[in-house]
């Protein structure tokens, strides 16, 4: 009996010091790495408001977190970068289809160091020789780096950027290579490049193949569906889409 008792004491400990923080929260929200200033300013408001509810926010690429959803990580919300990746989920059937909707937008900008001494202008710019490393998301896994090869690819000119890019595994990887000079340009959204303005500045806009729309959708494993509802609620009313507009986002 008492080796028995031992052993239940053991598999219990076991089990507690298994399991992730993030299954005791009452809400974990998965979101894509260029909604981290401003979702942690939507968590902090919607935690005012509803003092009974703690947010934990998990950032990264969206088709990773996507994969972690798949494999079971705990998630009540997914917000993606754009619609392939919530469209993966949805095939996975790891979301609840009726609750998918568009949130908000965003912009695919060029960006360079600060203090780039370079004449770039315009992705034609980056077929140059003097030019030698571009940063951008992984096409395979990141919505930002699907964004800019479809964009280049339009332009005739995929061949010849990616052959010298360094790819990044999130859009906010991406922006610190340039941020810190160790590419001569990257591509990213434009509310991350607003993040660093002293650190790197937009030399174009570039115009994408379809619209730059975040969706947002409950899990169909969520542990605290009352509480995803309502930050999906949340995000969507005018109060969370005001703070989304204050960190550079648009109306889907």
């Amino acid at each position: 009996m008492k080796a028995r008792t031992n052993l239940a004491i053991s598999l219990c400990a076991a089990l507690c010091l298994w399991a992730p923080g993030a299954w005791a929260a009452d809400l974990v929200v998965s979101a894509a790495s260029s909604l981290t200033n401003a979702f942690r300013a939507v968590a902090e408001r919607y935690e005012k408001e509803h003092p009974d509810t703690r947010v934990v926010l998990n950032f990264g690429a969206s088709d990773v977190l996507m994969q972690q959803i798949v494999q079971g990580a705990p998630a009540d919300v997914f917000a993606s970068a754009d619609q392939r990746a919530m469209d993966k989920a949805a095939a996975e059937a790891v979301i609840v289809p009726a609750s998918r909707r568009d949130f908000a937008s965003n912009a695919l900008v060029l960006v360079v160091p600060a203090d780039s001494r370079l004449e770039i202008a315009k992705p034609q710019d980056l077929t140059r020789p003097a030019v030698r490393r571009v940063a951008f998301g992984n096409p395979g896994a990141v919505p930002v780096g699907r964004y800019t090869r479809d964009a280049l690819a339009a332009a005739g000119l995929w061949d010849a950027v990616s052959a010298k890019g360094v790819p990044a595994q999130n859009v906010r990887q991406a922006l610190a290579y340039v941020a810190r000079g160790e590419v001569d340009a990257g591509f990213v959204f434009a509310t991350d490049a607003a993040t660093v303005p002293d650190s790197v500045k937009i030399a174009a806009r570039i115009p994408t193949t379809t619209p730059v729309t975040y969706p947002i959708a409950l899990t169909a494993r969520a542990r605290n569906t009352p509480a995803a509802s309502g930050f999906v609620a949340f995000v969507l009313s005018a109060e969370g889409q005001a703070i989304l507009a204050r960190h550079g986002f648009g109306r889907p």
